[in-house]
């Protein structure tokens, strides 16, 4: 959800190139958000913002824990991590049907039918 965004991301800007690409938080527009609600203490925490860039492309912007799909290898374990991926429309669309209300994927995609 948009509204609550805990504070560590807030803080978290994050850039990338990716296929001679640029993906940078501080330029795009963050159109979506989502925390599954879980502390940095626990293992599976996992927090993601969608964003858009002027060019229209979408990315996820995300961090977590150890037993999330952020973890990042360390020796012979795993920690916590961070990453941008960049998102086609329909991954960037099935994204927010899975995380976002019905008014937040509709501001961002338009009206949908019933």
């Amino acid at each position: 959800m948009i509204g609550t965004i805990p504070q560590k991301f807030g803080r978290c800007n994050m850039k990338k190139i990716i296929n001679g690409r640029k993906y940078d938080t501080e330029t795009a527009t963050r159109v979506g958000h989502y925390w599954n609600g879980l502390s940095d203490r626990d293992f599976r925490n996992v927090e993601e913002a969608l964003y858009q860039k002027k060019t229209g492309e979408f990315f996820l912007a995300g961090n977590g824990g150890p037993m999330s799909k952020y973890a990042q290898p360390c020796g012979d374990m795993t920690s916590g991590g961070k990453d941008i991926i960049p998102q086609t429309q329909e991954e960037a669309k099935m994204w927010s049907e899975e995380h976002l209300d019905a008014e937040e994927y509709e501001a961002i995609f338009g009206p949908t039918e019933e």
